[in-house]
């Protein structure tokens, strides 16, 4: 959510970010709104400061000051609610350097490595897996429906090998691990900042009994943690590193990429996330994308660092930078990791601050970053060391925890 304070001060500057993410924003009935009730609040208090002062020296006037008390609070409270319901259609805004309009405009900041030469037709990771059996779809969709699958043998256990890669490179930088809850509360969803609008709710599985949605990434379990607390400024940042079950609709993706685990409803995924000091979340932001690149790195997969555009970013965020890999199965970079500023917007929200050392409450920034998308990367990694004979080879950094060089059929 926006500083109602921001938005006072600068009408213009918002309406032209919201226009910049895609979204018409009614920022004149915001202010009107804000207006009445700021005049609505002076009122009150003034009436209250009066009915202080006659006390019981004329408890007929205190009286009626109090009566009139209790017919403008709910007038009051319909102007809030009103003023908050708009407020939460408000996106973040989008960072100066972010590029404006949709993904046609993202920019490649840089790439890094080769893609791979073969000496035959690579084959995607569904004729890969299948022809190994270490992945299996056919099965799933008749246990679970479509957009689902069984990851069998080496292919689990790869899975296990890539969350201990993640896990280990983050401990390494002070990140705590942890394991979140993957149902969480309606209000919490819509804090996070992604329930706003029908095409949001559209990706969401809701329980309707319970009021709870899976979440769709673990960051959306994370952010809440410190929801109403206050940091010591010395806490910050605080960071963790996460691994949970996924779960998205992928409403309107219908059509598209629907072989194999590129496009599914429920993957896993390690997710990085820190809440830090409002002048360090730049910094921070490149600090994640440097960790993600390193993961990659190890893997010697070859990839790209791409700048996302305003149309193409999500709504909490202000400036978003995704790692695409190199799909030789599909001859193109795709997306297996995103980096996320996401500034005050969910915290204030959250209602999660920080203690200044003078003992002023500010808002915390807050942002996310994928560590392995655990699905996507098993792909790049089945495309990209695939041999000629149809089995893979197993990334040397990963050799050790699988104990074995290459995956064949058994």
């Amino acid at each position: 959510m926006l500083d109602i304070k921001y938005i006072r001060e600068h009408p213009e500057e918002v309406k032209e970010g919201c226009k910049k993410k895609g979204f018409d924003c009614d920022v004149g009935q915001i202010l009107k709104l804000d207006e009445k009730k700021r005049g609505l609040l002076l009122k009150i208090e003034t009436l209250r400061a009066d009915q202080g002062k006659l006390g019981k020296e004329d408890i007929a006037g205190a009286k009626k000051i109090k009566e009139e008390v209790k017919e403008l609070e709910p007038q009051l409270e319909e102007i809030d609610k009103n003023l908050h319901s708009l407020l939460i259609l408000l996106p973040n805004l989008p960072q100066d350097a972010v590029p404006v309009g949709d993904e046609s405009v993202n920019v490649v900041l840089h790439q890094h490595g080769k893609a791979p030469k073969f000496d035959f037709e690579p084959k995607d990771h569904l004729s890969l897996g299948e022809s190994l059996e270490v992945l299996d779809v056919e099965r799933a969709a008749k246990t679970s429906g479509s957009r689902f699958s069984y990851l069998k043998g080496d292919l689990a256990l790869l899975e296990f090998a890539l969350v201990d890669l993640a896990m280990k490179t983050a401990i390494k930088e002070g990140f705590l691990p942890i394991i979140p809850p993957v149902l969480i509360k309606e209000e919490m969803m819509q804090a996070m900042g992604y329930i706003d609008t029908p095409e949001d709710l559209e990706e969401r599985y809701y329980f309707e009994k319970e009021k709870l949605f899976l979440v769709g990434t673990a960051e959306q379990s994370v952010g809440p943690m410190h929801a109403g607390e206050i940091f010591d400024e010395k806490e910050l940042p605080k960071r963790y590193i996460a691994f949970s079950t996924c779960f998205r609709e992928e409403a309107g993706s219908y059509g598209k990429d629907t072989k194999g685990i590129l496009r599914v409803h429920q993957f896993d995924k390690v997710e990085m996330f820190s809440f830090v000091h409002p002048e360090k979340s730049k910094e921070e932001h490149q600090f994640l994308v440097s960790l993600q690149e390193s993961l990659w790195q190890a893997l010697k997969i070859p990839y790209q660092v791409v700048q996302l555009a305003t149309g193409d970013m999500s709504r909490p965020s202000s400036s978003t930078i995704d790692i695409e890999a190199w799909m030789p199965g599909q001859g193109k970079y795709r997306e297996v990791s995103s980096a996320s500023n996401v500034t005050d917007f969910q915290a204030r929200r959250l209602n999660t601050r920080y203690r200044k050392k003078e003992g002023k409450l500010e808002y915390v920034h807050m942002l996310n970053a994928t560590g392995f998308a655990i699905g996507r990367t098993l792909i790049a990694i089945m495309e990209n060391y695939q041999q000629k004979d149809g089995s893979i080879k197993i990334p040397k950094v990963l050799q050790g925890y699988i104990g074995k060089k290459e995956i064949k059929k058994q």
